[in-house]
């Protein structure tokens, strides 16, 4: 996976991801996706191309169950996101969607950075930098969630379901 940097800081919570008041008329995530930052950073979302990759520092996520985040999030075209931690929940939901995200030590990544990311192996190439950057590996069953798609895709495709989802 490769794709262009959008540095955030510490503990960004659900609320600066998409806030409540932006669920009012829909939860559809494509079209609530152009808030997305918005009283964060106004000028994000419009320069989110797809494949770029969120890096942020500490508790990414924090905040609350707020489902539609990372959703909005990969509606967006993200492709990924990477940070020295997230809160759980956020962590929980992004791995259900199957949007990656991955744990490493992000102080040395910059806003515009171009990276590869390998999952499997967990290792990050900064090729703006030339350098590279171990990460947290994530175990294989989540390796398996994300080429699948999410959670729902892996039980389906492994036949896992006893009932049948609409």
């Amino acid at each position: 996976m490769k794709g262009r940097v959008h540095k955030l800081g510490d503990d960004i919570n659900t609320d600066y991801i998409i806030a409540g008041k932006n669920k009012r008329d829909t939860y559809d995530p494509q079209v609530i996706a152009k808030h997305l930052f918005e009283d964060l950073d106004p000028t994000l979302y419009p320069r989110i191309k797809k494949g770029d990759i969120i890096v942020a520092g500490k508790n990414f996520g924090c905040g609350s169950s707020r489902e539609a985040a990372p959703s909005v999030i990969q509606a967006a075209g993200i492709s990924a996101i990477i940070a020295k931690s997230f809160g759980r929940i956020f962590f929980r939901n992004a791995i259900n969607i199957g949007l990656p995200v991955l744990e490493c030590d992000t102080s040395g990544i910059e806003d515009g950075d171009e990276l590869e990311v390998d999952f499997s192996k967990g290792v990050i190439i900064n090729h703006r930098k030339r350098t590279t950057l171990p990460a947290k590996k994530p175990p294989q069953a989540i390796l398996s969630i994300f080429r699948e798609g999410g959670l729902v895709n892996y039980l389906r495709n492994h036949k896992q379901f006893e009932f049948e989802l609409e």
